[in-house]
């Protein structure tokens, strides 16, 4: 068990051990929530949840979690019932293509995927592989996190990603651009990971009709 934020997370070596340095993924979503209508928080690839967790107990917000692990799922909702949160607490065991309804949008989504490429995994052995491994560039599994984003995230709403480099991070812009969805800001946690800021556009129009969100749907789906 670890103390994230005022939260008790538990977990073992099945699951992503948690980071204590992305409590500020937490409070970065928590304050922008403040500027975002009511409604639930979409977390994907949420691990043991401490990340939204922490988010959704900072703003008591509903919180729906994704992640394709059932282990991480089945520490997500204990984690939850230990914090007082079940309440608040969806958990969806699935793939993120699957696991959310076509006409499902969220304000707020919050985003921790694998972000080490493939061949520097070695660097973390006491880590799961499916937890770390991001495929070739690091990106592949951030890729379907964008996706999904870009069909499920409201207009005039914002997400959190977390990667693992400054480089990746600018591997976003590059996708995002032709898109309705625009990086607000990056902060650099040096050595440690890199989260971005995406906001899609207040008069966005919604998935299947703008051109914008067909082009990133093209590029990342």
């Amino acid at each position: 068990m670890i103390r994230f934020g005022h939260l008790d997370i538990d977990f073992d070596e099945r699951v992503l051990t948690p980071r204590t340095w992305t409590v500020r993924q937490s409070e970065w979503a928590a304050e922008l929530s403040a500027g975002l209508p009511d409604g639930p928080i979409l977390e994907l690839c949420s691990g043991a949840g401490q990340i939204g967790l922490l988010a959704a107990a900072r703003v008591g917000r509903r919180l729906v979690c994704v992640d394709a692990d059932p282990v991480a799922c089945a520490f997500t909702r204990a984690n939850a019932e230990r914090a007082g949160l079940a309440h608040l607490v969806e958990v969806r065991q699935s793939s993120m293509d699957h696991a959310l309804d076509p006409d499902e949008r969220f304000h707020l989504v919050i985003a921790d995927p694998p972000w080490v490429p493939s061949a520097q995994v070695g660097r973390y052995p006491e880590d799961p592989l499916l937890a770390i491994d991001g495929g070739a560039d690091g990106m592949q599994v951030a890729r379907t996190c964008l996706a999904t984003t870009a069909r499920h995230l409201s207009p005039g709403g914002a997400a959190v990603l977390q990667l693992g480099t400054p480089e990746q991070a600018d591997r976003v812009l590059e996708l995002l651009e032709g898109s309705d969805l625009a990086v607000e800001e990056v902060r650099d946690s040096p050595g440690e990971g890199v989260l971005v800021h995406i906001a899609r556009a207040t008069a966005a129009s919604m998935p299947g009709t703008d051109p914008g969100y067909r082009e990133l749907e093209g590029k990342v789906g």
